[in-house]
C-alpha cells in the first residue's frame, strides 16, 4: 500500500452526502490511504474536488429520490462531461446504471450505463460476506491485487448484463469485472473517469485499501 500523502499533496476526495450511504466507514478507509477527506453534500465542494466518491445502502429508488434532492445527479453529470473522477459504491455502482427493479417497481436511475439493476439469483440472498472477483488483466483498479483476493459484499440486486457496447476506435471500452453469487453479475467497472464497484471497499480490508489506493492515484 502507498504511504500516506502529506496534507500539502494529498488529493481532495468529497464523500456525496445525500442521505445514503456508511459516510463515515468510507471517509475512514480513504484518510487511511491518504486523501484529504470531506463528508458534505455542498454542491461547488463536491464540484472542486479531485475525486467524488458516492456510497450507497438500501432500496436504488430510494437512493435515486436522496441524490436527485441534494443535486447528485447534476453533480455525477457535471463531473463526468468534465472529465472529473467520479466512484460509485453498492447502491452507489446501481445507480450509474439505466434502472432499478425492486418487488416489481421501476426506477429511473442516472443512465450514465445502459442497464438493468435487477433481483440477484442466488439460493441464499442477500449475498453477504466474502467473495473473490475476475478482473481484467489490464484493470488499474485491482492492480497489485491477486486473483484469489476477496472482497466484501451486501446486495440482493446486481447487474447480470453489461449492455454497453463500444466499436470505436479512439475511444477504450469499459473495463467491467465480475463475480458469481448464484449467476455471475458485475463487480465492478472502469470507465474512463467513473469507476465503481458493487462491494464495500471500505469494508474489505488491506484488499479494499489497496483498491482505493489505486482509485486515488488516479485522480
Amino acid at each position: 500500500m502507498s504511504p500516506k500523502s502529506s496534507k500539502s499533496t494529498a488529493k481532495k476526495v468529497v464523500v456525496f452526502d445525500y442521505g445514503f450511504g456508511n459516510v463515515r466507514s468510507a471517509e475512514r478507509a480513504l484518510a487511511r490511504v491518504g486523501a484529504d477527506v470531506e463528508i458534505t453534500g455542498d454542491y461547488d465542494r463536491a464540484m472542486a474536488a479531485d475525486g467524488l466518491l458516492v456510497p450507497g445502502v438500501g432500496a436504488f429508488a430510494a437512493c435515486m429520490r436522496g441524490l436527485t434532492a441534494a443535486r447528485g445527479d447534476w453533480v455525477v453529470g457535471r463531473r463526468l462531461a468534465g472529465g472529473r473522477p467520479v466512484m460509485g459504491i453498492c447502491v452507489g455502482m446501481q445507480v450509474l446504471f439505466s434502472r432499478g427493479i425492486e418487488h416489481g417497481v421501476q426506477a429511473e436511475g442516472l443512465d450514465e450505463w445502459p442497464g438493468t439493476v435487477g433481483p440477484l439469483k442466488a439460493d441464499v440472498v442477500p449475498h453477504m460476506g466474502w467473495n473473490t472477483v475476475e478482473a481484467p488483466a489490464d484493470s488499474r483498479l485491482f492492480a497489485g491485487l491477486d486473483a484469489d483476493t476477496r472482497y466484501y459484499f451486501v446486495h440482493s440486486y446486481a447487474v447480470r448484463d453489461w449492455e454497453l457496447e463500444t466499436h470505436s476506435k479512439t475511444m477504450r471500452a469499459p473495463k467491467v469485472t465480475w463475480a458469481t453469487h448464484g449467476e455471475r453479475f458485475v463487480a465492478a467497472v472502469e470507465n474512463g473517469p467513473l469507476w465503481a464497484t458493487q462491494f464495500h471497499p471500505e469494508k474489505s480490508g488491506d484488499a479494499g485499501a489497496q483498491l482505493l489506493t489505486n482509485w486515488i492515484e488516479s485522480l
